[in-house]
């Protein structure tokens, strides 16, 4: 099992950039894809983006992709999402997740372990 534990969030101005944590228990966080999702007010929670387990194989959602970076450090435990040139319609919780599946996955029902998540507020 592995817990995650998000920390990063907060307020910022559109334009802006926040870098999002993902800290994980265990010592077999190497062996687990990493995920970030997201759920703005009164929708379903969405995707936006994931990581293989050595961190070659990346994939962002569109309406992210040139604005995010996802990475991951498999020696401290930790994964990233760098948010660049935020925009109002980016403000939602954002969990990050973790799974063991061997393939890669972009919908939430396959992740098995999820944080508490962190709540991001963009302004305009």
């Amino acid at each position: 099992q592995v817990q995650l534990v998000e920390s990063g969030g907060g307020w910022v101005q559109a334009g802006g950039s926040l870098r999002l944590s993902c800290a994980a228990s265990g010592r077999t966080f190497s062996t687990y894809r990493m995920a970030w999702f997201r759920q703005p007010p009164g929708k379903e929670r969405e995707f936006v983006a994931r990581i293989d387990v050595s961190g070659v194989r990346i994939y962002y959602a569109d309406s992210v992709k040139g604005r995010f970076t996802i990475s991951r450090d498999n020696a401290k435990n930790t994964a990233y999402l760098q948010m660049n040139s935020l925009k109002p319609e980016d403000t939602s919780v954002y969990y990050c997740a973790a799974t063991s599946n061997a393939y890669g996955s972009s919908r939430f029902v396959d992740y098995h372990y999820w944080g508490q998540g962190t709540q991001v507020t963009v302004s305009s």
